[in-house]
């Protein structure tokens, strides 16, 4: 018997703005499978990689200087795959979410064994109707969270309904979804994206680190990172304010993926261009967890790296001046319109 679905909690804000804390380049991708990269996922000393529709066929097997070593086949075919995550017992799950033009009766995640390729489909349906999904969180118990990418509206979090986890997902399904919270992001002022302010709203990725205590969300332009001591994903998502950090102008960042050792990588779709490199956070678990700040932003001495700033070590914050009201009205005026923006080409996108 299915569990009603519980009441959605609401998070909101920017996050807690790290300034001191940056992003290091570490490969440029070679393979033009990659081009329209929008997954990533670390397991067993190996990264994959995986573009949405047109090229997720196929995940991209690579080394630690993004040489492709490999590829294994996608076992079904899928129609737009826009994130990936790994199970708790290493599987590889490919979210099969994506859906700009909000027109598809189910959604689906899909299995996949690196060791042998073989694996299922496992169809969901929304309670609400069609969503855009780009970013897909998977539970050190196991249980998947989806975050909607929504333009001008808050982010849904669902996960399966009774929070099934993912051994116990039908096959092919489907398994009804509920929604469990909503996430507001942003807009900040971070440059990057297909287009100004409105890209730095739209949640286009997720991952979780190994031991499943820190969740990460990006947007076109930042990253936002939740500690989950207990594990409870859906909990740091709504009632904790998350670390925020800068990304690298990419032309179209959609990949995020913890490394066993809590470093975070990204990655981003060439946009036309040539493939953007590989970007990684060092200690970015780390900076989640030691965070406890509730407002404004933290600037990280440069000696200190990564660790703590002499005030925040005194029990003191560093933050700055809160923007005038006027001009956080015109912020979100602005965030209106790129979003808009943003809607349109998305849409123009084929299958993506």
């Amino acid at each position: 018997m299915l569990l009603a679905a519980p009441a959605a909690a609401q998070s909101s804000g920017s996050g807690v703005l790290v300034t001191g804390a940056q992003f290091e380049q570490v490969c440029t991708p070679g393979d033009p499978a990659l081009a329209e990269l929008s997954g990533l996922a670390v397991a067993g000393g190996k990264t994959y990689g995986i573009g949405d529709s047109g090229t997720d066929d196929a995940v991209v097997v690579m080394d630690g200087d993004c040489a492709v070593t490999g590829t294994l086949s996608v076992p079904v075919d899928p129609y737009d795959i826009e994130d990936m995550g790994v199970g708790p017992d290493g599987r590889l799950w490919l979210s099969d979410a994506g859906d700009n033009e909000r027109v598809r009766s189910t959604v689906a995640l899909i299995d996949l064994d690196p060791a042998t390729g073989a694996g299922q489909l496992h169809r969901l349906t929304y309670p609400d109707g069609p969503h855009d999904a780009e970013a897909l969180l998977i539970q050190r118990d196991g249980v998947p969270l989806i975050v909607t990418k929504e333009v001008l509206a808050t982010n849904g979090i669902y996960r399966p309904a009774g929070a099934a986890a993912l051994g116990d997902l039908a096959s092919p399904g489907p398994t009804p979804l509920e929604r469990v919270g909503d996430v507001r992001l942003g807009p900040t002022s971070t440059p990057g994206g297909p287009v100004p302010v409105g890209g730095s709203t739209l949640v286009t990725g997720g991952a979780v680190s190994a031991d499943g205590t820190v969740a990460a969300l990006r947007t076109y332009t930042d990253v936002y990172l939740y500690s989950a001591p207990d594990g409870d994903l859906v909990r740091a998502l709504t009632a904790t304010t998350p670390v925020r950090v800068a990304l690298p102008n990419q032309p179209q960042g959609e990949a995020i993926a913890f490394t066993p050792d809590g470093d975070l990588l990204a990655g981003s779709e060439s946009a036309g261009g040539p493939l953007p490199p590989v970007q990684i956070l060092r200690g970015a678990t780390e900076l989640a967890r030691s965070s406890s700040w509730s407002g404004g932003s933290v600037s990280l001495s440069a000696s200190e790296g990564h660790g703590q700033d002499p005030a925040q070590a005194s029990g003191e914050t560093t933050e700055k001046p809160s923007a005038p009201r006027w001009s956080t009205a015109v912020l979100g005026v602005g965030a209106l319109v790129a979003g808009l923006a943003t809607f349109a080409l998305v849409r123009r996108r084929s299958r993506s």
